[in-house]
Order: structure tokens, then C-alpha cells, then sequence
């Protein structure tokens, strides 16, 4: 009786190693793949900037190549000054989100603020120099009514702004009379106001101070979001507030202070709005709510809160202003322009849930 299987059993044997050898193969392919992209998303889930960073040097250079007069030291310095308000507002409302809430009144506070500044220093004659801190004050105390409303009542942050900002604007309308404050008047009587909106030539570029204004906010706030405690508890309370208040940190006061310097923010963008537009205007920046959203969401900040930096949201405010100039000085129309900016929120959004659902 011979030892040698029948060939149809050889074959079938030979087949299933083949089979065996072929499923191991694939595995472990499959092992390394997903490995790998683990490796991927977890390091950008640590460096929110990292993609919004890529997307503007990108943005830059294609638009660079596509685009007579982009790359001008005019353009991007007109582009930078043009971003300037909502950089402001977005470093307010980057806060917000990263406790996990969100400020729909940010541009309300903000025009609120400029009205009482220009109202009393042209309208009731006041120094500039009074006016103006009483302005931030305004806009402090705006946030903390929101931040009060929130913390105290646990209202939802979304309605309890979107409510004060109704209330913010209609005494915006009030107070203004729905009238604008002419240049020539707060030159006359306040040139104070006006200041953010001076020029500052650099290698052939025409910055303005708001500009820089806003370039030294992000630096003190990504100081203070990294290297304070009070920082450290914005980002606890944005990840997991339960856990943040067993470990002994007052949430409520947290998100009062964060609105409440979100307020002031506002004000000091109110402030370099005088200056931007070189009046006190009660419909400037009206939409600067979706605007500095915008700007924090595709500049990596998650809306779940707890994640997210300030350097993002410059960033992600040059995408935005790249964008606009790139497609305008490109021909494109103002529409498609909008349809552009929209794919971003969408795609950045869409990379936030696909990040926040490896990391967990």
C-alpha cells in the first residue's frame, strides 16, 4: 500500500496552503495598513494645525500660479488686513468652542461695543481715551451675562446666544439710531478710535496696527491656552467637564471667564473695526458670526470642544481670506467663491469626526 496521497487530495492540500498562505498575507497587509493610518490620524488629532497649515501653503502656491498679481507683497498684506476682524472674533470664539459651546453673538457684542465707544466719544463728547475702556467693558459684561446664562442656568450655549445676540443688536439699532458716526467726525473729535486702522509699511508691504493687534493677541492667548493653568482647565472642561469637575475644577467659573474675555475680545475687535472700516457703523461685519466660525472650524478646532488652538484659527482666517482673493483675482465669480468656502467648513468638519472617532 503506498504512502503517496492520491493526486486530487495533493491538490486540494496544495490549494489550502495557497488559500492559508494568501488570507495571512492579506492580514497582515491589512494590519500594517491600518497601522499605519492609526500612526497618521493620531498624530494629527495631537496637531490640529498640521493640516489647515498645508492647506494654506497649498492654497498659496496654487493660487500663486493661477492668479496674476497674488503673490504681490500688496495683495497678501491687503489679504492679511482684510482677515483682521474676523481673526479677532475668531480668537474670541475659539475659546467658546473649546469648552464645547459656541458664541453666535460675537459680532453683535462687537458692533454693540463700537457703538458705545463712537456714541461717546463724538455723540456725548467724551475723551477717547474714557470711551474706549468703557466699550471693553461693555463687551466684558455682554459675556458674562452669556457666560452666567450657561454656566449657572446650564442653558444650551447655542440658544442663549442666539437669543442675546437679538438683544445685543436691537440695542445696537437703539443706540446708534440705525446711523452710521462719519469719518470726518471721529477725526474732528476722536482720531483715537481711528488708530487700528493707521498703516505700517514693511518690505513693500502696507500693513495696518489692527493687523498687528491681531497678530499679538494670538501670540498672548496661545501663550495663555498652553503654558497657564487657566488654559490647561479650558481644554479639560472642553473634553470631559464631568471628569474636570471631579478633579477639582470650578467649570462654572471657567466658562465664565471665557465668555467674559470672549466679551472683551469683541470689544477690542469693535475697537479695530472703527479703524478697518473708518466708521461706527451698526451693519459692519453683520455676519461676522459665520465668518469667525468659519475660521476656527477649518483651522482644525473641534465643535466638540477640548481640541483645537488659536494659531489654527489665524490660519484658518488666511485660508478663507486666500481663498477669496485667490478666486476673485482668478476671475471666479463671487458665488462659486461662496460654494468654495462651504466645501472647506464641510471637509473640515467631516476630518474633525473622522479624527475624534480614531482617537476614541
Amino acid at each position: 500500500m503506498s504512502d503517496t496521497a492520491p493526486a486530487p487530495r495533493r491538490e486540494m492540500q496544495d490549494f489550502e496552503k495557497v488559500l492559508t498562505s494568501s488570507t495571512t498575507e492579506v492580514a497582515a497587509f491589512e494590519e500594517t495598513h491600518h497601522s499605519f493610518l492609526q500612526r497618521i490620524q493620531h498624530f494629527l488629532h495631537g496637531n490640529p494645525t498640521i493640516v489647515p497649515v498645508i492647506v494654506l501653503v497649498v492654497s498659496v502656491l496654487i493660487f500663486g500660479a493661477i492668479a496674476d498679481n497674488f503673490l504681490t507683497s500688496f495683495n497678501l498684506s491687503l489679504i492679511i488686513g482684510q482677515v483682521t476682524i474676523i481673526g479677532i472674533l475668531g480668537i474670541a470664539q475659539t475659546l467658546i468652542i473649546l469648552t464645547a459651546g459656541i458664541d453666535l453673538s460675537v459680532a453683535a457684542i462687537m458692533m454693540l461695543c463700537s457703538v458705545i465707544m463712537g456714541g461717546l466719544a463724538v455723540g456725548v463728547g467724551l475723551p477717547a481715551i474714557v470711551a474706549i475702556p468703557i466699550g471693553l467693558v461693555a463687551g466684558g459684561l455682554c459675556g458674562l451675562l452669556n457666560g452666567t446664562l450657561v454656566a449657572k442656568l446650564k442653558l444650551p450655549p447655542f440658544i442663549v446666544t442666539l437669543g442675546s445676540w437679538s438683544i445685543f443688536f436691537a440695542l445696537v439699532l437703539w443706540l446708534s439710531g440705525g446711523e452710521s458716526i462719519r469719518s470726518q467726525d471721529i477725526d474732528a473729535q476722536a482720531p483715537l478710535l481711528k488708530v487700528f486702522g493707521e498703516r505700517v509699511g514693511f518690505l513693500g508691504a502696507q500693513f495696518t496696527t489692527g493687523s498687528i493687534l491681531m497678530v499679538i493677541l494670538v501670540g498672548i492667548f496661545w501663550y495663555v491656552l498652553n503654558h497657564t493653568p487657566w488654559g490647561r482647565h479650558v481644554y479639560a472642561v472642553g473634553d470631559d467637564a464631568p471628569s474636570a469637575q471631579l478633579a477639582g475644577i470650578r467649570v462654572d467659573k471657567v466658562l465664565i471667564s471665557v465668555y467674559a474675555t470672549a466679551g472683551v475680545l469683541c470689544g477690542l475687535a469693535g475697537w479695530a473695526a472703527i479703524g478697518r472700516v473708518g466708521s461706527v457703523s451698526p451693519q459692519s461685519f453683520y455676519e461676522g458670526n459665520l465668518d469667525a466660525i468659519t475660521a476656527v472650524v477649518i483651522g482644525g478646532t473641534s465643535l466638540f470642544g477640548g481640541r483645537g488652538s488659536i494659531i489654527g484659527t489665524l490660519v484658518g482666517a488666511l485660508i478663507v481670506g486666500v481663498f477669496r482673493s485667490g478666486l476673485n483675482l482668478a476671475g471666479v465669480d463671487v458665488l462659486w467663491q461662496q460654494f468654495a468656502v462651504g466645501a472647506l467648513i464641510i471637509i473640515a468638519v467631516a476630518t474633525d469626526q473622522w479624527l475624534r472617532k480614531v482617537s476614541g
